[in-house]
């Protein structure tokens, strides 16, 4: 028994080294064994890993005081020690303490909630570039708008289809690592945005009800019919980065992936220059460029 014992927490450690070396390797992406969120890469996801641990510290007490009430009645007033059952009606001091216990927590907690929920749509700035990200069955649709300042741009008429990457056109396209770009995950043509920059994010469908949801930039903003949601995230690190549509809508929910590369602003307006008349060139041109310069970071869903 001991020697088992010992057998399994050895293998638990290993285990957990591979998850966390893995995860040095290949930032944002899920992991096994993972059980904390995705690393944030954006202002937004910070403050939500933020409000996590905090709402984490008063669950964690909380759990443990009722688990521990339970135990104690389970124990206290079992039947072999309480023959004839307590016919007590009430108790004003702990009526008033589970009362007003759960509304100082709930306090507690809507303040920073609240907080959070404004910032969430509120920009630190004016946003530098709009993207209009429209859900389809079962792929992404991205239009580029540019800002008012820059109403010439060729960015205005930047738009394209993202489909997943199936793993026959993985040769072709140059996409065969699959750490780089992981299965179910990856897509032909990636959206493109430029590091540090305040991005507005522009989310409908086509047809019925998706979500764009980017986990390590803290984005999950429904795509509806008919309908306009507006977003914002800020990219804080270069990379290509993975989410999923996190909406039921259909047959092939499950591979509806939304790839996301943030390159410098130089890259940028490189890639947005030539995107225009010839988007696999520029995504061509702008995979040659970062592989020279060494710039790759992964992340992931």
């Amino acid at each position: 028994m001991r020697r088992s014992t010992i057998a399994a927490t050895a293998l638990l450690a290993l285990t957990a080294g591979a998850a966390a070396q893995e995860s040095v390797a290949h930032p944002g992406q899920p992991h096994n064994w993972q059980i904390n969120l995705q690393e944030a890469l954006s202002p937004i996801e910070e403050q939500i890993h933020w409000f996590s641990n905090y709402t984490l510290a008063f669950i964690i007490p909380i759990t443990i005081l009722v688990a521990a009430l339970l135990a104690w009645c389970i124990y206290r007033f079992r039947e072999s020690r309480n023959p004839v059952p307590s016919r007590t009606s009430h108790n004003t001091l702990i009526e008033v303490i589970w009362t007003v216990a759960p509304v100082l927590v709930l306090l507690f907690l809507a303040i920073p909630s609240f907080q959070l929920l404004t910032a969430q749509y509120n920009p630190p700035r004016e946003p530098e570039l709009t993207v209009k990200a429209t859900g389809y069955q079962w792929y992404w649709g991205y239009e580029y708008q540019p800002a008012q300042t820059d109403a010439a741009n060729a960015a205005e008429a930047v738009s394209f289809e993202s489909y997943p990457l199936s793993e026959e056109d993985r040769p072709g396209s140059g996409k065969e690592d699959k750490a780089l770009y992981p299965r179910l995950l990856a897509v032909d043509n990636e959206m493109v945005v430029p590091v540090g920059t305040v991005i507005r994010l522009i989310s409908t469908s086509a047809d019925v009800i998706h979500s764009f949801a980017l986990p390590s930039m803290g984005v999950k903003v429904d795509a509806v019919p008919g309908r306009i949601n507006e977003y914002w995230f800020e990219p804080l690190k270069e990379g290509i980065f993975y989410g999923q549509c996190s909406e039921l809508c259909g047959q092939s929910h499950y591979n509806m992936p939304i790839g996301l590369r943030v390159v410098s602003k130089e890259q940028f307006s490189r890639w947005l220059a030539a995107a225009g008349s010839d988007l696999e060139g520029a995504n061509a041109q702008l995979t040659a460029e970062i592989k020279a310069s060494g710039s790759v970071a992964v992340a992931g869903n």
